[in-house]
């Protein structure tokens, strides 16, 4: 399993607005080319985000499912990645002092070619791919807070 941990100058309501936003998972998922649609309810578990991944015009339809939310504190998403195979993806929120958050990211594939490939080499380019994605997960989140602090 590959654990990525960030910390973010925005608080854990103003991260999680970003998660619960559907519509910027092509903006901090490392991977995600274009959201084709968002189910209304998102992040209500059962709800689905309808994105592409890979460039154009090789890109994949996929789908990531929510699993269970905690507002303002976790959000845990199956993913699929066909034909590489299916992920979790947990993210969990931590509140610091009064206006920062630790992001803690954990993703472990569950099904496909990359379960059963899944060793300490995969884990640390996934990690790599997920600092990444967090890095951007906390710009988008520090640009909402000053902008509605501002």
């Amino acid at each position: 399993m590959a654990t990525t941990e960030c910390v973010i100058n925005a608080t854990p309501d103003q991260v999680f607005a970003v998660l619960a936003d559907g519509w910027t998972y092509s903006d901090w998922v490392v991977g995600t080319a274009h959201i084709r649609d968002v189910d209304r309810d998102y992040p209500m578990p059962g709800t689905m985000i309808h994105h592409k991944a890979g460039p154009w015009p090789f890109a994949i339809k996929h789908v990531s499912t929510v699993l269970d939310c905690e507002q303002d504190r976790m959000l845990l998403l199956r993913v699929g990645l066909w034909p590489l195979g299916e992920a979790m993806v947990r993210l969990d929120l931590t509140p610091i002092g009064t206006s920062a958050t630790r992001v803690t990211m954990r993703e472990h594939f569950t099904q496909g070619p990359s379960h059963w490939l899944q060793n300490k080499a995969t884990d640390l380019v996934v990690h790599q791919r997920n600092k990444e994605s967090l890095r951007r997960l906390g710009d988008l989140a520090t640009r909402r807070a000053s902008v509605h602090h501002g």
